[in-house]
């Protein structure tokens, strides 16, 4: 397989010639190392050493949020896979990186699908990245939206009727104790998540009436289920 070869071939051309910090973020003063120069010093070492990189969007992540001037924010997450082909004998391998974003306008999904081919790069070919926290060089302060929140402890989700939050509580719980095997279950959470996710209150109800244990085996089911689907 000549991929890893031509992998190797690369690597140690970037060792000797590096990538320069050209980039500076406007919020927090630091110098990084932009999209455009990753593009710059990989395009010629990959057509030298017929490398290709073909990337893969798997699945995709959108939450609108606001800057603490009311400003809009779209906030995206991308799963995507980079397969590295040798141009040689077709071998390839597969690389596997997430790339976050956030803009207030239409380019959330293209920031997010660079950082994401930086980072598969960077780790890749042992690219030094010191200094570098790139969404296209701009920092934001997101202020807290009701709906969305890393913390399923916190207060929202407050006002929805009790009798409804444990409707779902018990769909959940009554999938975790399914007797059937692992994928089933997961399927089964799956199922109860999609019709509980577009409600956000109701989903912050819910997670808050359920254990930590409990939460975590939800997204433990759930990835299990993306990781079967990308199989």
């Amino acid at each position: 397989m000549k991929v890893y070869e031509k992998i190797a071939a690369v690597t140690a051309e970037l060792s000797k010639i590096g990538i320069s910090k050209e980039s500076k973020n406007q919020s927090q003063g630091y110098a990084f190392r932009g999209i455009d120069q990753v593009y710059g010093a990989l395009s010629p070492l990959l057509s030298k050493h017929g490398l290709c990189i073909l990337p893969r969007v798997t699945d995709r992540q959108v939450i609108e949020r606001q800057n603490r001037q009311g400003t809009a924010l779209f906030y995206v997450t991308l799963t995507v896979e980079f397969d590295f082909v040798a141009a040689e004998d077709a071998s390839k391998h597969t690389v596997v990186t997430v790339g976050e974003a956030m803009d207030s306008g239409d380019k959330a999904s293209n920031k997010a699908m660079s950082a994401a081919y930086k980072y598969a790069a960077f780790q890749t070919f042992c690219i030094p990245t010191e200094g570098d926290n790139d969404a296209d060089a701009q920092t934001h302060e997101v202020a807290p939206k009701a709906g969305f929140t890393n913390d399923p402890r916190g207060d929202m989700g407050k006002d929805v009727d009790p009798a409804k939050r444990d409707i779902f509580v018990n769909q959940f719980r009554a999938a975790f104790d399914m007797d059937a095997d692992e994928y089933d279950i997961a399927l089964a959470v799956l199922a109860v998540h999609e019709l509980l996710n577009p409600d956000h209150d109701l989903y912050i109800a819910v997670a808050n009436a359920m254990t930590a244990k409990e939460r975590s085996a939800i997204k433990k089911y759930i990835q299990l289920t993306k990781e079967k689907h990308r199989a």
